[in-house]
């Protein structure tokens, strides 16, 4: 059938869209009344621990309040700095009642990333998020409660009236009671295709000669509303009912929803005001949020830090958290709302390429894409590098380090004490000290694998040296022990053994040459080693001498650390054994007995 535009179809149209019903959802939470300075919600539902109210101001303002079980879910005009006019969102989500042992539970399958077992949990526990969104008017600094009305302004004709709920979709008739003003007329059932060669106006608000501009099917009065109503019985068929809805009865909101009607729930929604490309879908399936040349899979252009809010509520049971990942010129974050708005990951812009890269082994590299080890730090600058933990506090616990452990718990440390520290280690107090630390295990290993030196200095002096081929260590500096100086051998005798001699101590740091002579026509001169007489003050000499062979009269007859002339009585020469000592040179005045500043 080809009908053109005329009087008559506008009315048999409004006739049929009157008796379209209508879903109405019940409020799965609570049902908001009042208004003016304040509005409650009367709730349908109990047995939970607490309710969250959100609510979205128009200019960007958000208020967030908890309302324990029992008490008066509300929303005052004090709430917010300034109530200005216009559209308010809100969300009420449930927070259910949960046992501390279920909490417990469910914390522990958190940590050990069994989702799936959570899942169960919940579901065995009866758990399920439940949360109602909706949106309320203020006008002129007064709130406006959805109850205050339920009609928008209309066009030429208004009913002054709002649709009435239809009836159920099975078995139920489709036809709803005729609002106030309505033409009585009869139902038009049109058994064959319908064409319509012009434009459609369908409402009560349409009037005679329309005008249509481009509009092809034009929905005219308050409350607009298309239904998708399914009427599938046949088992194993889809029958969800779908609604387009524009806009809300007044004290709602204005905006485009798609609802599940079956289902109760809105799954999609617009408000107005929303800018030009807010979601931009383009021929290749790129996403663009704020942008309608989307670069990528999913492209979020904004004028100021572009953002994704994760938020986690306490409805399913887990402590509710919230994180925001977002970057602008400054840098690019994860900002932890939940704790204070602290940001505990950034990267600044110029960073270079893999400035931390884990490659598929889990090996974490920092300035290398190829990390060889768990931690592989790569630079090929002509600069100081380092691996710095800092640690500002003074407080006695304060201390910086590394360290490694083993399999049986033994620890391996390289610390910074803080300048507060009074713990004592090796008789003294580690506070501002740097230690080479290790607990358990075997003992600490120092050493090289190669034949290269081993250095311990102190103000910028090597004053302890292994050489790392022969072993021999060279001490710059005065060399103190408090138990014996020992040598120690192989016993030539016997391999299972060794013999330890130890050195000579006295009351002054001494130097010696020894060896054999024999006077010639009673007089020998005996001429020290350079060496000797460099190292050796001349003051306090002592010179032995023994006889070899039979007894017979020596004596010194003048000394130096440059030489020593011995004498006979003149009757015969003699043979015998010297033994110069003398005291080295810059310890005349060696201290026996000092102040006790030994190691305890």
């Amino acid at each position: 059938m080809v009908v053109n535009r005329s009087p008559i179809l506008r009315f048999i149209l409004t006739a049929l869209v009157i008796a379209m019903p209508v879903a109405m959802f019940a409020a799965p939470v609570g049902k908001a009344i009042g208004g003016g300075s304040q509005i409650e919600w009367q709730l349908s539902i109990s047995g939970h621990e607490k309710i969250v109210l959100t609510v979205s101001a128009p200019d960007g303002e958000v208020y967030s309040k908890e309302f324990a079980a029992g008490t008066p879910v509300t929303f005052s005009a004090k709430d917010l700095p300034a109530l200005v006019d216009g559209e308010y969102t809100y969300q009420l989500t449930v927070v259910p009642r949960i046992s501390s042992g279920l909490k417990e539970q469910l914390a522990a399958a958190r940590n050990s990333g069994d989702e799936a077992g959570a899942r169960a949990m919940m579901k065995k526990a009866g758990i399920e998020p439940i949360s109602q969104t909706g949106a309320f008017v203020v006008a002129n600094g007064a709130i406006l409660s959805d109850r205050e009305g339920a009609e928008r302004p209309g066009g030429a004709i208004s009913t002054g009236v709002a649709r009435e709920p239809g009836a159920g979709k099975e078995g139920t008739s489709a036809s709803a009671t005729p609002r106030p003003g309505t033409p009585v007329v009869n139902d038009q059932v049109i058994a064959d295709d319908l064409i319509v060669q012009g434009s459609a106006c369908v409402g009560l608000d349409c009037v005679n000669n329309e005008s249509f501009g481009f509009d092809t099917i034009r929905l005219k009065e308050n409350n607009t509303r298309i239904k998708f109503d399914d009427t599938s019985t046949t088992s194993g068929c889809p029958a969800n009912d779908w609604q387009l809805t524009a806009n809300d009865s007044c004290g709602g909101s204005s905006k485009f929803s798609i609802e599940d009607i079956t289902g109760s729930k809105v799954p999609f929604t617009v408000t107005a005001g929303a800018a030009t490309n807010s979601i931009f879908v383009d021929s290749t399936g790129r996403v663009g949020f704020r942008t309608s040349t989307p670069v990528l899979d999913l492209h979020v252009s904004t004028s100021n830090t572009p953002a994704i809010r994760l938020e986690q509520t306490n409805a399913g049971g887990f402590t509710a958290q919230t994180w925001d990942v977002a970057g602008n010129e400054a840098n690019f974050f994860v900002r932890d709302v939940t704790g204070g708005s602290r940001l505990p990951f950034r990267i600044r812009p110029g960073a270079p390429t893999s400035s931390i890269d884990i490659n598929a082994s889990g090996d974490v590299g920092v300035g290398t894409a190829s990390p060889s080890e768990l931690l592989h730090v790569f630079s090929s600058a002509d600069a100081n590098k380092f691996i710095q933990i800092e640690d500002t506090s003074t407080g006695t616990s304060a201390l910086a380090g590394f360290r490694a452990k083993n399999d049986a718990g033994a620890l391996g440390q390289l610390i910074s004490h803080g300048s507060g520290r009074t713990t004592l280690r090796y008789g003294v107090s580690v506070g501002n000290r740097q230690e080479l630390l290790a607990t358990g295990g075997n003992g600490l290993l120092i050493g090289t694998l190669e034949a290269d030196d081993v250095i311990i200095g102190t103000n910028n002096v090597n004053r302890l040296q292994i050489n790392g081929t022969t072993g021999a260590v060279t001490v710059s500096g005065n060399f103190t022990v408090t138990g014996t100086k020992n040598f120690g051998v192989p016993d030539p005798a016997d391999a299972t053994k060794a013999i330890y001699f130890s050195a000579l101590e006295g009351p002054e740091a001494g130097t010696y040459y020894r060896g054999t002579a024999k006077t010639i026509n009673g007089e020998v001169t005996i001429t020290m080693p350079g060496a000797f007489a460099r190292i050796t003050e001349k003051e306090r000499m002592t010179v032995q001498l023994t006889p070899i062979g039979a007894p017979g009269q020596l004596y010194v007859a003048s000394r130096s650390p440059e030489k020593i002339v011995v004498k006979t009585d003149g009757s015969s020469d003699i043979e015998f054994d010297f033994l110069v000592q003398g005291v080295r040179k810059g310890y005349l005045d060696f201290e026996v007995e000092r102040e006790n500043t030994l190691p305890k």
